[in-house]
């Protein structure tokens, strides 16, 4: 786990020190999961992102208890039971934009992008491809994305007791404004 961290702290580091870089630590991620019996939203709006737009190297990094849900009694099941939060702290993203050269970081506009990469969550990485859009505005850059993930490929158990109230498939949305970084 150590190992992961120095990584992905190398990684911020090294993209933020080379091309046009944008950064942010107020990236949000909000998931979904809707099951016969119940409903499940948290939200998470202290995601750290940073983008090389000149390679297209993209990484995320999230805390996993700094997941907000509505009723604590949902948090503490999921960060103690699913998730394993004292276990796998965080959750991480280490991509690519397959299609850098078509965003134009200096000119406002709307960006479709694809987005190549691994994501780990609960100690597993697996492959992921996912469509995006990024807005280009003065300094900034806004992405947006929306893809499942499905919870088996990440080993995360549902128990049978609760199997109604769960869903193996989680809607995640993604929006980080990303700004220009100085340095």
């Amino acid at each position: 786990m150590k190992n992961l961290i120095i990584i992905i702290v190398s990684l911020l580091f090294t993209v933020a020190a080379s091309g046009q870089k944008y950064i942010t630590k107020t990236g949000y991620i909000r998931f979904f999961s809707e099951a016969p019996l119940e409903k499940i939203e948290a939200h998470n709006r202290t995601v750290n992102a940073a983008l090389d737009a000149t390679t297209g190297d993209f990484v995320f990094r999230v805390l996993i208890k700094s997941f907000t849900f509505e009723k604590a009694l949902m948090q503490d099941h999921f960060n103690e039971n699913y998730l394993e939060s004292d276990k796998y702290p965080n959750a991480t993203f280490l991509g690519k934009v397959t299609n850098i050269g078509e965003v134009k970081s200096t000119r406002d506009g709307e960006y479709p992008v694809m987005v190549d990469g691994k994501l780990t969550i609960h100690g597993v990485t697996k492959s992921i491809t996912v469509k995006g859009i990024f807005t280009v505005s003065k300094n900034s850059l806004l992405a947006n994305a929306k893809f499942t993930v499905y919870l088996p490929d990440y080993k995360i158990d549902i128990p049978g007791a609760v199997v109604n109230n769960i869903s193996k498939n989680i809607e995640i949305t993604v929006e980080a404004t990303l700004n220009k970084a100085d340095f």
